[in-house]
């Protein structure tokens, strides 16, 4: 690569050598970028088919909302039950059940439609996709290694805003031209050949649990048995634990108050005088930051204080929708959201890391879980309070505050937590020893 790229553009491009390292995450990357590709078909299919029946915004909005609770339970329990059993063989459920759903979407394309399957599948694949991003994420550590991780996680985060970009545009032909049957019927291809892809996995055997005080100390013992006092287990965790509880409010602080999609139709109308191209074009803008700032990340693994880079992406992050609210040139208010978008992605690849750092293997699915829970619920709160401002106060002053308050939250994360502030990039023991320590803490609670 070296002859092909100048050394000074090649560390900062995307850091692929955890590909070269190991087999198992070759697979387990083919397998998400297909699947993340097909499920980005879907939802966008789904939308467009319940509004051919209905001809209302209100069911195509009553859809998504549908999946919300289903998603959030999922990534709970899938958290739980990827520190409980083996990570692939759970993998390989879910991506079976995935495909099944899918099938139902197809079948229900086929012979009807009716709308009943457009509410009950695309909940069922939520709570999978929930339990899909918990087990994936537990399983890149042991895999690579910690110090592998955060370039892992890049990867990852340009996977998604790939499928993000591409799939919506894949959608579109396809629904114009083949039909939304087709498009279903694709996305159980792409969740089998995931399957396949996972199926080529080692096994990833439920890590063990530390024991707590005692004369046992410090051994080894069998796993949590997957539920509730599980994930409550977690949880506790995450109260000692200033760095995981930094990562999430941090990230719900920004997608609260700094997320001002919901109103991209109205300013779309109003603010720049376009129509439905100009509203593709707010929505694209901030995933096409998001993929630049991916694949540009290979400088992220120098990065010693993670928890210090995560404040100053979101402050970033902040600024950039501030200016949006205040700008009326299009093209300066897409670059800023691209802006915004690279921030987030940057922020997202730390975060991930500080939380896959924080805490031994035997309790990473649920922490990842509660990522997952955070970043699914995040974004639709976040339309909601946009939604709500801009009714009493104008979209204009909802946009600039959200992104006001997007940064004193940010500063306020930082000074109430100092443990997530200060918090550095370790090596791969000294991270395995505070896990442990962090397990034994949480057993004495």
């Amino acid at each position: 690569m070296s002859r092909l790229v100048p050394r000074w553009l090649s560390g900062h491009l995307i850091d692929l050598s955890p590909l070269r390292r190991s087999r198992d995450f070759r697979a387990l990357t083919g397998g998400l970028g297909v699947s993340t590709l097909g499920s980005q078909l879907t939802a966008v299919s789904v939308p467009f088919q319940v509004y051919a029946i209905t001809h209302s915004s209100l069911y195509v909005g009553l859809v998504s909302l549908t999946q919300l609770l289903p998603l959030i339970f999922g990534s709970l329990l899938g958290g739980s039950l990827a520190d409980a059993v083996d990570r692939r063989r759970l993998l390989l459920v879910v991506e079976a059940l995935g495909a099944a759903s899918s099938a139902g979407l197809a079948l229900n394309a086929d012979f009807g439609p009716t709308l009943w399957p457009l509410f009950l599948f695309p909940a069922v694949t939520a709570a999978l996709s929930g339990m899909d991003s918990s087990a994936r994420n537990a399983m890149i550590p042991g895999m690579l290694g910690l110090s592998s991780v955060p370039a892992a996680n890049a990867m990852f985060q340009a996977l998604f805003q790939t499928g993000a970009i591409v799939g919506p545009a894949v959608a579109g032909l396809l629904l114009a031209g083949a039909g939304v049957r087709v498009v279903y019927w694709l996305d159980v291809a792409t969740f089998l050949v995931a399957l396949m892809a996972v199926f080529v996995i080692a096994p990833q055997p439920p890590p063990l649990a530390v024991a707590g005080a005692g004369a046992a100390a410090g051994a080894a013992v069998a796993p949590a048995r997957p539920g509730w006092r599980s994930t409550v287990e977690g949880l506790r965790f995450i109260r000692r634990s200033q760095q995981v509880q930094g990562a999430y409010l941090i990230d719900l602080n920004a997608m609260v108050f700094g997320l001002p999609r919901a109103l991209f139709p109205a300013l779309a109308a109003t603010v720049f005088g376009g129509g439905a191209t100009t509203v593709g074009l707010l929505y694209a803008a901030p995933g096409c930051g998001a993929l630049l700032g991916a694949l540009s990340s290979g400088w992220v693994v120098r990065i010693r204080r993670q928890g210090l880079a995560v404040v100053v992406a979101v402050v970033i992050w902040g600024l950039a929708i501030t200016g949006f609210g205040l700008v009326r040139f299009l093209p300066f208010a897409l670059a800023l959201l691209a802006v915004a978008g690279w921030a987030d992605v940057i922020s997202a690849v730390f975060r991930n890391t500080i939380i896959q750092f924080a805490g031994p293997d035997s309790l990473r699915g649920r922490l990842m879980g509660v990522q997952m829970a955070v970043v699914a619920g995040g974004p639709r709160l976040g339309d909601l309070e946009a939604g709500a401002v801009a009714t009493v106060f104008g979209d204009t002053f909802a946009i600039v505050s959200g992104g006001l308050a997007c940064i004193a939250g940010a500063l306020a994360v930082a000074r109430l937590l100092p443990g997530f502030w200060h918090q550095r990039a370790v090596t791969h023991a000294v991270s395995e020893r505070a896990g442990a320590g962090a397990a034994e803490a949480a057993e004495q609670m």
